[in-house]
Parts: C-alpha cells; structure tokens; sequence
C-alpha cells in the first residue's frame, strides 16, 4: 500500500513561492486520508453484514425444512442415545413361563463422602454407625479426618436408611443414584436365578452384571439396549416352584436328610418346570463361597446340576432297554439271577443278600436284582453299553442354561472293565447329576427320542435322534409302572396319576481316602406321570437320609425319597393341569327300583 504524504515537497515550495499557507495543504490531504479509511471501513463492514445475512438465511432455510418435514412425518418415540464407553445400569427382568416377575430393577440410592467438605465428621462417623452398625467407626473417622477426597460409604441404601442418613444433615454426605437387582421372591429358585452384583461403577449409575445362574449365563443377553428390555422368559412355573420347594423341604427335614434336590421336566419340549436344591440362599444376600470343606456343604451348591453321584438302580432301566432294543431279550424272558455270581474276581450280590432265582427281564427291574441286570449287561457288552449311554447324554455336562451345569460332568471309569460294565448296569462306578438322569428318563417316556432339558420357554416339541424304539420304551414305562404297583416303590402311588419310576439306593463314597460309607446313602426315585401317557419326568434325590418312624433307621429310597415324590406330585399334578383318571368300581348291593 502506497501512502501519500500529508506535506508533499513540491506542493509546500510551490505554496511559499506564491506567498500560500502551507498548512492548508496537510490539512486538505489528511481531511482526504480520513474519507478513503472510513470509505474502506463502510465497505468491510457492508460485506460482513452480508456474510452473516447469508448465514442466517441458510439457517432458517435448514430449520424450516426440518420443521416441515417432522410435522410431515408419522410421530416416532425418541430413543436415547450414550457412549459406548458409559456406563449401562439397565437390565431386562426375568419372568417365569406365565410372565410373573422372578428377577426385576429397583432404583435406590448409593451413599459416598467428601472428607474435605465434612462440618463434623466425628460426628457424622458416629451416627453413620447407629444406622450401618455393620461400619467401623474408628476406621470410618480415620478415613474422615484424613486426606482423602472422595470415600464410598455404602454401594445400597434402603428408602428408610436414606431419610436417615439425610437427616444428620452433613453437607459431605452425597447420594448418587442407581439400579441394584431384586429378586421379589427370596430364595424361591434361588439355584437358577444365581444372583447379581456391581460391575463398574460411578456416583450416578453402576453396571450390574450376573455372578451365577441364568444370571451371568445371560448376562449379556439381559444387558443388551438392543432388546429394547424385553425379558428372558424361563421355563419355570412359579406356583409348582414354589410347591416343589415346599415339600422338598418338608421331605427332607422328615427323612432327617442333610440336601434335597428335584428336577420336573417336561419329556416333548425338555423345558425343567421346577428344580430344587436344599439347602438353599436368598440371592437379595447372596452368600459368600466357602474356602474350606465340601463344595456340598455351601448353600451355594446346586445339587440338581453340579452334585454327581452314583444313582443307584435307577440305572437298570437303562441296561433292560438296551437289551430289549437290541433283540437279546423280551419282557417275559427268564433269566437266572442265582448266586453265586463273580466278575473280575470280584462278586455280584444281591440286597440284603438275597437269592431271586430265574425272573422274567420285567420282575428284574420290579425285584432291582443286581445279578440280573449284570447279565443283561454282559450281553450287551462294554462297548454297545458306552454308546448307548453316551446317547442319553452321560458323557457330557448337561447343556443346561447355568454356569454351575458346566461343571456337572459325569464321572466315568478310567478302564471300562468287564466289571464296570456289570457295576455301572445298576448304577455303581459311573457318577452323573439328576440332571441327567431326568433326561435320561425322559428319552424313555416320549417314546425313544433324545431330549436336551433348558431353563428356557418353549413352543413346542424338541425331540432329538431317536436312540430306542417306541415299542421299547413302552415296555419300559410299563416295567416302571409295575416297581410301583408290585415292587420297591409302593409308596410311589398316587390315586388317579399312575406313577412308574424306578428307586435307586447307593452308598456315599467317601471324600478322602476312598472308600464308602456304612450308614450313609444317596437316594433317588425316578418317576414319569402319568405312565399310561407319560408327560412328565420327576427326579427326587436325598442326601444322607434316614426314616426314623419305626423300630430300626430305613435308609433305602423306598422309604425316604419314593414318599416325598408321591407327595409332590399330589401337590403339583393338579397344577399341571393334569386331570385324575379315576378308576370306576363295581357297586355291590344296589338294585334297580326305577322299573
């Protein structure tokens, strides 16, 4: 930019030459500098103006567009948006099959400090402690008088205790809300539901995630935004629930048992109605694993899954369906079940040491005789009798929707001997859950079709490959029907459900230094009702029980497990919608006055 001097030279020697004021030209020349910096200024600021009008312009134009085209549109429900990095507090409820809540959110509150903005933290650590006396007071005032900036004091506060902590009036204490997990029904299929706790967590939310059960099982399906809160819908009724807990805890305080567990499933869709396991815990107060002695011995244990153990005789069905399937037997064929009997250098006895003689295949199971069902199982042989149970499913850990099924795998021998072939026929030497014995069942009752057992609701039949032939399992069914009606489960027999099922009485192994135990047993009664169209598949197992009502302790399953399953389905069979056949009688006596 070239700027003109105010007094040029030329024009001030030109001005003193004819005798002119040389000022009068600096002042004309600044006068005409100042016009062209305001004419400059008027020009910048014009374009600005201009600039902005645009930009205002185009706004409106983008605004009323958009106003145009919502009110075009159909109304939509806003949806909320977050970072992927927050924080997600919400999870979807579990219901039961009929939608009733099992597991659900509550808001409450959580309570932290700021040391540093506390009036009287003496004070305020005191009543803290009239409220929470779980808290320690003198750590509680070391931790108030001290540096520290920030102090969570409790991660849940009833509505009460809030009032309460409120009304000490210590500007230092803070309240942050959150959604903490409520299971409204206590400990009622508390084994299932497993429990939750706080993942990550900030003064104004916390991440609840599942620590056991279909909990942590689900645990990303029920956090998931995606399903809008939809909820995970179990199989579980929560009136039999509750029903079977019922008299499972009753059974088991009457047969002086140290655990219970119960398994009803479904033998179409293998949706598991109810299950049990006793002891049991509230998951509103989950209690904390044991570190030392049996896993067993924890409230924690889920015995319908994680407990393997050797189910007794409950096994023979098993080996007699095989045999039938396999052609090598009728139901009325004779074997002879007489002593003595030696496999592997080891000898095969009977209960009590009793001698049967020839029994037909059915009175075998009616009578439980090791001896025959050892037969059975040496026609068979080692390696048909591995396929056929790895087919039911007692290889593997069932796939049941829980953490704790995972570690329910059977135990098998480490050399399938001749001997194990005959012990494992009558349900010794091989270990599996009730579980697996309910599915086991199961692929029995529907006709021969495998079945897998889930948590989860289903719309109709699930049947796997078939792995016997209906003739097979009806004649099954109908060996178990007759161990009620002739055998070792009379008291299995509920008027008007035609129960079958087959008992099974085992010694508990020890826990160290192998062995077993003299007066210490585990007994199951395995039961399909109604047997003349088998529906459902109850498994009831006690741990170490005992019938004290007569002159010596009973502690076969016939007189501890076999009762506590025909009251329960007393109990739940009319809930299941199960309509009593009765059976007509003959009347005597009357006679016919209408002619």
């Amino acid at each position: 930019m070239i700027r003109t001097p105010l007094r040029p030279l030329a024009q001030i020697l030109d001005a003193r030459r004819k005798g002119e004021n040389p000022d009068a030209i600096e002042r004309e020349n600044l006068r005409i500098r100042h016009e062209q910096m305001r004419d400059r200024a008027r020009s910048r600021a014009e374009g600005r103006l201009l600039v902005m009008a645009v930009m205002f312009f185009c706004a409106f134009v983008v605004v009323g567009a958009r106003m145009g085209t919502l009110a075009a549109s159909e109304p939509e429900e806003p949806r909320a948006q977050a970072s992927g990095a927050s924080i997600i507090a919400s999870r979807a409820d579990i219901v039961d099959r009929q939608g009733r809540i099992l597991a659900t959110n509550m808001e409450t509150f959580s309570l932290y400090a700021h040391p540093q903005q506390m009036v009287d933290p003496i004070r305020t650590a005191a009543e803290l402690v009239k409220i929470f006396p779980e808290l320690n007071e003198d750590r509680l005032r070391e931790d108030f008088t001290g540096k520290r900036k920030f102090l969570w004091v409790r991660k849940k506060l009833s509505p009460e205790q809030k009032q309460r902590v409120h009304d000490i009036g210590e500007p230092g204490l803070l309240f942050g809300p959150r959604e903490m997990r409520l299971y409204p029904n206590g400990a009622l299929a508390a084994h299932v539901l497993g429990g939750a706790s706080f993942g990550r967590e900030g003064v104004h939310s916390a991440e609840v995630i599942g620590t056991a059960g279909v909990e942590k099982f689900f645990d990303e399906q029920l956090r998931d935004p995606a399903r809008e809160g939809a909820p995970l819908v179990l199989s579980l009724d929560l009136t039999i629930q509750a029903a079977t807990e019922r008299v499972l805890q009753g059974g088991m305080n009457l047969m002086n048992a140290k655990g219970a567990a119960s398994i009803l499933m479904d033998i179409y869709t293998g949706e598991v109605i109810a299950i049990a396991s006793l002891p049991d815990f509230d998951p509103n107060d989950r209690p904390r694993p044991l570190t030392q002695g049996e896993a067993a011995d924890s409230p924690l244990f889920n015995r319908a899954v994680q407990g393997v153990y050797e189910l007794g005789s409950t096994f023979k069905v098993f080996t007699s369906a095989q045999a039938l399937e396999l052609g090598l037997v009728g139901p009325e064929t004779v074997i002879d079940t007489s002593g003595p009997m030696r496999v592997g250098g080891f000898p095969i006895g009977e209960f009590q040491n009793k001698n049967y003689g020839p029994l037909s295949v059915s009175d075998i199971i009616v009578k439980s005789s090791n001896r025959g069902t050892g037969r059975l199982a040496l026609a068979i042989g080692a390696e048909r009798q591995q396929e056929f149970l790895k087919g039911l499913g007692f290889f593997d850990a069932t796939p049941l929707e829980i953490v704790e099924a995972q570690g329910g795998k059977p135990l098998l021998p480490k050399r399938w001997t001749e001997l194990s072939t005959v012990t494992i026929s009558y349900g010794h030497g091989l270990s599996s859950s009730p579980m697996h014995l309910a599915a086991g069942y199961a692929a029995i009752a529907n006709g021969g079709f495998k079945v897998e057992p889930t948590l989860l609701r289903q719309t109709g039949p699930r049947l796997g490959p078939r792995l016997m032939s209906e003739t097979t399992a009806r004649q099954s069914v109908d060996m178990l029907r007759k161990v009620v009606t002739e055998g070792t489960a009379s008291f299995g027999e509920v008027p008007g459900y035609a129960v079958g099922g087959k008992t099974g009485t085992a010694d508990k192994p020890k826990a160290r230094g192998g062995g077993y135990y003299d007066d210490k047993v585990i007994n199951t009664f395995a039961s399909v009702f109604p047997s003349n169209d088998p529906k459902y598949v109850l498994i009831v197992t006690l741990d170490e029980p005992v019938e004290t009502s007569g002159t010596k302790p009973r502690r076969t399953a016939g007189w501890t497990a076999v009762p506590v399953a025909a009251e329960m389905i007393r109990r739940i069979a009319p809930l299941l919608g199960l309509r009593p056949e009765v059976e007509t009688r003959h009347l005597t006596g009357i006679i016919n006055t209408s002619n």
